[in-house]
């Protein structure tokens, strides 16, 4: 199938963009959507010429430049005020060649405030000399401005989120059906190494196959003691420096909303974690917060909208990330760990079972692409139920509010579940914090690996 613009390989990373950094805006080219290619045909069509590390250099020059002429500030006006920001990172998960001498970037700068903002930028030109011909923020703190919608003559459209349908705002209802493909790229290794890397299993609401496994090595299964998560062991040095490890799963997943359970295998998940303590300061904020309610389901929702006021959805600074409901409490930002964590250590507080489970949100508004990385999510136990919330993705899409407490959607993929995961052989920093991205000793001490997440929607 081809475009008569771009080769196939460029508008799959076009593709990537939609719902979560941006598409291009093409006013007068028409991308057909893409339907049932497999992983496999994508790869064996031709580069682009312009690599990711052009753009990135390009974007970086850019901003560098702009930052030296605004006294220090890269200025950006979003409405009808300018901001002075400073460069956070640049998305390189989302860096790519849109077609001859048009490309895009993804960056989040941060302001004097604190407020962070994912900007998107098109640039034009070659390596070494790009010029950006648009700058536009699309993110403040997580929660869109606009989303992205492809209409019947194949050309992408901005659609302000309140006009938003659920499907362009991250959800599937009913069923979903996607190959997953998991890839880790080892660093090098400069000594004896033990790495633990997480097998997503089948359960009642999603069905899960192996279709292909890539592992160099001996390796062996083991199974965390109180989860009954399936994690691979494995047992490395500097010979596996470099290596490429791959799992490609078929999944078939349900949307979950509040489902039957018993009451003995809820009483597990008031225990206390090593990030997510039961204290005073807990039970006080909590009891302040559902005062005058009172069953638990009506506490558990005044608990849930207090997590949303309190906190913003920002991946900036030192400590988010981690799960850290103290942090989280304390700094008032983070991602979904820290907004799940919080609200774990509320409900567990004042007596409500609540558990943690991790892996990644399927796009919904396309069939193919990467995936920008992990998300998790909370259930918590009241009224013989256990009922599904996702307080992180509520913040975001304020309208999704309702619907996230007491639903997730079909677009998702459970890695693993639990916190404090003990296994053996244990690793030698302890319990396994959460497992998402595979957890990587060398001479005892962690190391990061590069994941990446990418699917193909059936």
């Amino acid at each position: 199938m081809g475009t008569g613009f771009m080769n196939h390989r460029a508008l799959l990373t076009a593709m990537l963009f939609v719902g979560q950094c941006a598409v291009y805006f093409f006013s007068a080219i028409a991308l057909p959507m893409m339907a049932g290619c497999s992983k496999d045909k994508a790869r064996s069509m031709p580069e682009n010429t312009v690599v990711t590390a052009d753009i990135q250099a390009g974007i970086e020059k850019h901003i560098e430049e702009e930052t030296r002429e605004g006294g220090g500030y890269f200025k950006l006006g979003i409405g009808k005020s300018e901001y002075d920001l400073k460069l956070v990172r640049v998305h390189t998960e989302y860096l790519s060649s849109l077609g001859p001498r048009r490309h895009f970037a993804c960056v989040d700068l941060v302001d004097t405030s604190g407020d962070v903002y994912d900007v998107d930028f098109f640039m034009e030109g070659s390596p070494g000399s790009m010029i950006v011909t648009e700058t536009t923020a699309h993110k403040k703190n997580g929660q869109p401005f606009y989303v992205w919608e492809q209409k019947e003559d194949k050309i992408w459209r901005r659609v302000a989120v309140h006009d938003a349908p659920k499907q362009l705002l991250g959800i599937k209802n009913g069923q979903d059906e996607f190959d997953f493909f998991y890839e880790v790229y080892l660093p090098k290794i400069n000594g004896p190494a033990k790495m633990w890397l997480p097998l997503a299993s089948s359960d009642a609401y999603q069905t899960v196959k192996v279709e292909a496994m890539s592992i160099e090595g001996p390796h062996r299964i083991v199974e965390d003691r109180h989860y009954g998560n399936h994690i691979l062991y494995m047992e490395l040095g500097p010979g596996d420096s470099g290596k490429k490890f791959e799992i490609d799963y078929h999944v078939r997943r349900l949307e979950k909303s509040g489902y039957e359970s018993t009451q003995e295998d809820a009483k597990r998940y008031l225990r206390v974690e090593r990030l997510v303590p039961l204290n005073k300061d807990f039970r006080d904020t909590a009891r302040q917060v559902i005062k005058g309610k009172k069953s638990p389901l009506e506490q558990a929702r005044a608990l849930y909208d207090h997590v949303i006021d309190r906190m913003r959805y920002m991946k900036y600074g030192a400590g988010w990330g981690k799960g850290d409901a103290v942090y989280a409490c304390n700094v008032r930002t983070g991602n979904c760990t820290d907004f799940h964590a919080y609200f774990i250590a509320l409900t567990r507080s004042i007596g409500i079972p609540a558990r943690f489970a991790i892996g990644a949100a399927i796009p919904s508004e396309r069939y193919e692409g990467g995936i920008d990385g992990y998300h998790c999510w909370v259930e918590f136990y009241t009224d013989g139920k256990w009922w599904p919330v996702d307080i992180s993705e509520a913040d975001k899409y304020s309208s999704l509010a309702t619907y996230y407490f007491g639903h997730h959607p079909a677009n998702r993929f459970e890695i693993s579940r639990g916190r404090d995961l003990d296994v053996v052989p244990a690793p030698a920093s302890g319990p396994i914090n959460f497992l998402v991205y595979p957890l990587l000793e060398v001479e005892g001490q962690p190391v990061k690996t590069v994941v990446q997440f990418s699917f193909n929607r059936i």
